[in-house]
């Protein structure tokens, strides 16, 4: 994997791909409800980076594992995002009407029906873990144990409770980095996580380094999030420019300040990068993934 410029992009792009294809493919064309059907697809298949399948899978190289078993999980961790996206744009919570450039699914079908295709995604995403025949059942177990811990209460939507709390408050950095970490980290704990499960086989020690990685790019991604809301253009980021702003949400800009945001990021950065010293060339995905985290402009 070349360390180069756009490294990262290109990893990316080629996951990108590969997830694309298995989602057209897996997500079922016999919903009891067409309307159903065509909501979820339409929020799944309508565009978006992939960058949690690009983790796992990253992750599964870093362990040594090269085969297409971690496209499974890797689905199911899009699945799960997918449907955290179409209930985070409902009228009751982020009440947004773009995502990724198109009308959010509620705009383009209507609140009911968006309600029940993230419901849906939701489901099917542990389907996918439970049914395949591609790890065997102790492994299986270990990822939607996983995916759940990731996605509940404890994780994304205990994330999402906290942040609704906390529109019009000042928070401190660690309040900030605790929302955060279970809103935006950890689903992507969780992709790091289950790639490395997917080799079957991976040392306490790698997969404390992997941790200790996927949880400072957890936190990056949101820094980076929260930049590009007061600094990326509408067109180019999907969703209208300073939303956050707008409804007076806590931000890693409003506490820090822009350059401050920009040196706390550029700290997470290094974090994560050196939670792979002990990592070889088989880990340059997951480097490159790190790096084009932080300099993306979507």
């Amino acid at each position: 994997m070349s360390k180069g410029k756009h490294s990262g992009l290109d990893f990316l792009d080629a996951c990108q791909a590969r997830v694309d294809e298995e989602l057209d493919r897996c997500i079922e064309r016999s919903s009891a409800s067409n309307r159903l059907q065509e909501a979820m697809r339409y929020s799944v298949l309508g565009g978006g980076k992939r960058v949690r399948p690009a983790l796992c899978l990253g992750a599964a190289s870093a362990v040594g594992h090269t085969g297409d078993n971690a496209l499974v999980p890797a689905c199911a961790l899009e699945l799960i995002h997918a449907y955290s996206l179409i209930h985070d744009d409902l009228p009751a919570m982020d009440d947004d009407d773009l995502r990724r450039g198109r009308p959010t699914t509620h705009i383009a079908f209507d609140e009911a029906t968006a309600i029940l295709a993230g419901d849906a995604l939701q489901t099917l995403a542990f389907s996918w873990l439970t049914e395949t025949g591609s790890f065997d059942a102790e492994t299986r177990l270990a990822m939607v144990r996983e995916l759940a811990r990731a996605s509940g209460h404890k994780g994304m939507v205990g994330g999402q409770a906290i942040d609704l709390e906390s529109v019009g408050q000042k928070l401190t950095l660690s309040q900030l980095e605790t929302m955060h970490r279970h809103k935006t980290g950890a689903l992507i704990e969780a992709s790091v996580i289950l790639g490395a499960l997917s080799s079957g086989s991976v040392s306490d020690a790698a997969q404390a380094s992997l941790t200790e990685y996927a949880k400072a790019l957890g936190l990056a991604f949101q820094v980076q999030d929260d930049l590009l809301d007061i600094e990326g253009d509408t067109e180019i980021i999907g969703k209208p420019q300073g939303s956050d702003m707008a409804r007076d949400k806590p931000t890693y800009p409003a506490l820090l300040g822009i350059e401050g945001a920009r040196e706390h990021l550029d700290a997470l950065l290094n974090h994560a990068l050196n939670s792979l010293r002990d990592f070889g060339p088989e880990a340059d995905p997951l480097r490159a993934m790190a790096n084009y985290i932080v300099a993306r402009t979507h």
